[in-house]
């Protein structure tokens, strides 16, 4: 909750016993229109327990209340007892605070002493990293900069899918088929092939399908043929892998995948025979969920190889005893939500208390040309692609309208890469993808090439500015700041850390993308309509103090979906 909602909270608190302060902050609003005041608190809920109209209520809380220095007046206005900021003295409060904390505007310390793992991105070993693993990367890494920035230590995790019997396939299909000089020229786009040759000859021999099995069972039982074809297969993958992370700019604290627990599981399973957890069906191990109605979670197939749910189980009793996490995020598609749910249940039936701290976020999957992306059929879009597709966009643009332009290498692959992730974080996190080339980088609207074009125009004006007038800039007057379009940029910096708070919240990050839009919108209506420059040097000096607002804001905000922000466009 920002300073001011705090004030408002505590004002009202002054005068409604029958609500604490946290409660009252949560019915905070931000009125529709700004005739109406800049934050309402409705009176609906306390009709019942005053015994009065809402109406009443309001009035006899406006009349009483002592209006915090920061807001000019309170009153109400039906049921709504409404606060009206102080113009000028926000603008300078507002932006002195900005140009104070420059990138940690908007931080806090809510976080501090509380470990969030986030377990995302994790694609899959010898298989392609194609369009549908970008929303679990830049959702997950977005979720990582927000959570730090309010004061949480993260720790992010590539869950990668390196154990399993798909590796069985590929090594069936490499003995069958394969070429040790391709894979190591083209190491993805050969193990894709070879992925997509076995299911289509396992169709005519099904045979295929139980030797994969047998050489997944051998792996797990330490063959060495097996395993070291394995570690080939991972290495050549995540040297790929790397280049596409690289591009992205995303980190990981771990790349622990699954392969990682193989020798963490046995203890596990003795754990969930000792609780009485386990029951046999025709020689596979498996957790009864009947009562909780869900199928039954299988942990131990009859050959005795494991599965998802019980590396998941046992990764998450890991990474309990090794972070002491306050929470752990997953972001996967929303087809695995009974797995989640499945496993969630389990570690509940385990004991452990810690199961409320486990938390699925799922997101919606992505399509291409109205399919779903399927390894096995060969029906991917390369993510590689995507992104060199959007940077020699970006070339064509900056060659076309600016030439001589610094660094533009480092600019296209900043506003390329940046568009693709602005384009997936702009969609509500659950909301399904159509993936199309025609829309994947668009430049038009709002996009991320629009909020970075702002923030290098902001930048440009402050270039053009005299050392002396930026200097004068950090004494400015909120007085030249009180008209209706430099407030709504004003006011749009005020509700950053509100966007950031929410975007935490809720998992979310579109809302604190939506809110860079909103802002980088209003400061071009207002750089459209006002002179910066040009104007008298009072009038110059506050909105030239406006424009390094914004853009410390704009940059901050790109930072945290993790999009860079040029200074030149």
């Amino acid at each position: 909750m920002n300073q001011y909602k705090k004030m408002v909270a505590a004002a009202i608190a002054a005068h409604v016993p029958e609500l604490d302060m946290r409660e009252i902050s949560t019915m905070i609003e931000t009125p529709p229109e700004a005739h109406m005041g800049d934050y309402a608190f409705p009176c609906f809920r306390l009709a019942k327990t005053m015994r009065k109209s809402p109406q009443l209520i309001a009035e006899d809380i406006s009349n009483k209340i002592i209006c915090p220095d920061i807001f000019e007046k309170c009153m109400n206005e039906g049921a709504y007892v409404n606060f009206f900021f102080n113009r000028k003295k926000l603008a300078e409060e507002m932006i002195g605070q900005v140009l104070a904390e420059k990138e940690s505007f908007g931080s806090s310390k809510e976080g501090n002493g509380k470990i969030i793992c986030i377990d995302y991105s994790a694609p899959n070993i010898a298989k392609p990293f194609h369009v549908g693993h970008l929303r679990s990367t830049v959702i997950g890494n977005a979720l990582y900069k927000i959570y730090s920035h309010l004061g949480y230590t993260c720790i992010g995790i590539n869950h990668l899918g390196d154990w399993g019997t798909q590796f069985g396939k590929v090594i069936v299909a490499y003995r069958n088929w394969g070429d040790a000089k391709a894979i190591e020229k083209e190491p993805i786009q050969s193990l894709l092939d070879l992925y997509v040759k076995f299911h289509e000859e396992a169709e005519k021999n099904p045979s295929l399908e139980d030797e994969a099995r047998e050489w997944f069972t051998r792996m797990e039982k330490g063959d060495e043929e097996a395993l070291s074809l394995w570690k080939w297969f991972s290495t050549e993958t995540i040297k790929e892998l790397e280049k596409i992370y690289a591009l992205l700019g995303v980190k990981f604290d771990y790349y622990t995948g699954e392969s990682f627990y193989n020798d963490k599981m046995e203890p596990v399973l003795r754990d969930l025979a000792d609780k009485n957890l386990l029951t046999e069906s025709q020689g596979a191990t498996m957790i009864d969920l009947e009562a909780f109605g869900m199928p039954p979670c299988l942990v131990q197939k009859s050959d005795g190889s494991t599965l998802y749910a019980t590396r998941d189980i046992t990764a998450a009793i890991y990474r309990k005893n090794t972070y002491d996490f306050f929470k752990c995020l997953y972001l996967t598609d929303y087809s695995q939500k009974l797995h989640f749910a499945q496993w969630f249940k389990v570690i509940e039936l385990m004991g452990y208390e810690w199961h409320l701290d486990l938390l699925h976020l799922p997101f919606g999957r992505v399509t291409h040309e109205g399919r779903r992306i399927q390894t096995r059929k060969g029906t991917v879009v390369l993510l590689e692609e995507v992104l060199n597709g959007a940077i020699d966009r970006v070339k064509e643009i900056i060659e076309e309208k600016n030439p001589n332009l610094e660094n533009k290498l480092e600019t296209a692959v900043a506003v390329g890469v940046g568009a693709v992730i602005f384009n997936d974080l702009s969609n509500n996190r659950i909301k399904d993808i159509s993936f199309s080339w025609e829309t994947a980088f668009s430049f038009e609207g709002e996009t991320g090439p629009y909020v970075q074009y702002t923030h290098a125009r902001a930048c440009s004006v402050l270039r053009k500015a005299s050392e002396a007038a930026i200097s004068q800039a950090n004494h400015m007057e909120g007085q030249y700041l009180t008209d209706d379009i430099s407030y709504e940029v004003i006011r749009k910096i005020e509700q950053f850390s509100d966007s950031i708070a929410d975007a935490k919240n809720k998992n979310e990050p579109s809302i604190l993308t939506r809110h860079v839009i909103d802002l980088a919108q209003a400061f071009n209506r207002f750089y459209h309509d006002h002179p910066v420059l040009n104007a008298e040097p009072e009038q110059r000096n506050a909105r030239l103090a406006l424009v390094a607002a914004v853009k410390e804001t704009l940059s901050t905000g790109l930072s945290l979906l993790g999009i860079q922000a040029p200074e030149k466009m």
